[in-house]
């Protein structure tokens, strides 16, 4: 069987846009984010997705056209959203060292809301923005302690991460904050991780945060919105991930009565299982006590497994009438970690397609140059029609902005 995205076959991308390439489904976004709206249809929220996933314009054209907000971690994830169409009144800014200009940049384009992550941070959107004579919305990002059970790299919400102001401080933090003239807390906000394969620590993280929303109301301070975070998980392999209608009758159970606009963050979870990584086999060598099949796409296509160690199914587009071996799934730059999958069955040779599914999410927004490689093209299917949402990038497109001078 010969495969597909949509109604378009995988060879015939190859074949006119070369590889290595990205490819999404626009139907399988769609789907996502109305994956989402449904769930929590009962709770009317602010699905903002999260930039950093993936921010090919196109992708955030699109989520847009689907009336989704942002979240963003940089000026330049922002200058993304404006630049596709986003609204930057849906927008929220997250991060834990957002310069000045950044935040004068988001205060002139008037986010939705800033997350605080520190005291300092606290001082220094107050500073920009009693400069500038204006009033930053703000909530903090309460670190609630919880365990979110995935990999140590990609979990945020524990004492030891960098995110977010501790749980046992985040009251005083509030009081600290609303005495600020210049900030106006709109909101509360949480996220514990990524990639999250089971219910639990999300509820857990729910039901502190609602714990502390309480205590500051009895104190005055009345966040308008309840800010989730994100980090669904998706299937690579054959994870149970969780059922967001499971999960949505368990916040509004939490919420209950409380007057509190939620606001959702997802990212992996939208653009995810919605892309494809291209690649054509290059050599299938045959080591000493490791068999290699050497691709045109590497770490720096695809750095989540060399990163900590991601699996992605890697399956041939085409069959090749080879017998299945076992190998490791290796590019061409000059590291060991340079691998896309290890110990894997697979039937191809010298010229074979592979796909290596699951890669719209940190696949191409996480690529770069080493080995002076270029970065890969980007494709969008809907039905029988794709079209080329970013070029392949050349050499003389890398050195541009350099200078070779003595």
């Amino acid at each position: 069987m010969n495969l597909s995205c949509e109604q378009v076959p995988y060879s015939r991308l190859a074949e006119e846009f070369g590889t290595p390439l990205y490819v999404y489904s626009q139907s399988a976004l769609t789907e996502a984010f109305k994956g989402y709206t449904d769930a929590f249809a009962a709770l009317e929220p602010l699905v903002c997705y999260a930039v950093k996933a993936n921010g090919n314009l196109s992708i955030i054209k699109h989520f847009a056209s689907l009336g989704s907000g942002f979240d963003i971690v940089s000026g330049g994830e922002l200058a993304r959203v404006l630049a596709a169409g986003g609204d930057a009144g849906k927008t929220i800014f997250s991060g834990v060292g957002k310069s000045e200009a950044e935040i004068e940049f988001a205060l002139n384009a008037g986010v939705k809301c800033f997350n605080m992550e520190s005291i300092p941070e606290i001082d220094r959107i107050q500073a920009v923005a009693a400069r500038l004579g204006k009033t930053a919305p703000v909530s903090l990002r309460v670190n609630p302690d919880v365990d979110a059970k995935t990999h140590p790299y990609i979990s945020t919400g524990l004492k030891a991460n960098k995110f977010g102001i501790a749980y046992a401080d985040a009251f005083q933090a509030y009081q600290y904050a609303a005495q600020q003239p210049n900030l106006n807390i709109v909101g509360i906000d949480c996220h514990i991780g990524s990639q999250l394969t089971d219910l639990s620590p999300l509820i857990e993280a729910c039901e502190r945060i609602l714990l502390l929303v309480d205590r500051l109301a009895e104190a005055g301070i009345m966040p308008e919105h309840l800010d989730l975070g994100g980090g669904v998980g998706i299937v690579y392999d054959n994870e149970n991930v969780p059922d967001l209608n499971a999960y949505a009758r368990a916040v509004q159970k939490l919420i209950g009565t409380r007057r509190l606009k939620l606001v959702l963050e997802p990212g992996r979870s939208l653009v995810g299982n919605a892309g494809t990584l291209l690649t054509r086999v290059e050599f299938v060598k045959q080591g000493e006590e490791k068999n290699f099949v050497i691709t045109d796409a590497a770490m720096n296509d695809l750095m989540r497994p060399a990163l900590y160690g991601a699996f992605h199914r890697i399956e041939a587009v085409e069959p090749t009438g080879t017998e299945p071996f076992t190998a490791d799934i290796v590019g061409p730059v000059c590291e060991t970690g340079d691998f896309i999958g290890k110990d894997r069955r697979i039937a191809c040779e010298a010229g074979s397609l592979l796909a290596v599914h699951s890669a719209g999410a940190y696949a191409a927004s996480m690529a770069s140059n080493y080995n002076a490689r270029n970065r890969a093209a980007e494709v969008m299917v809907s039905g029988t029609q794709s079209r080329l949402i970013r070029q392949r990038e050349t050499w003389e497109q890398q050195m541009a902005n350099e200078t070779a001078c003595l």
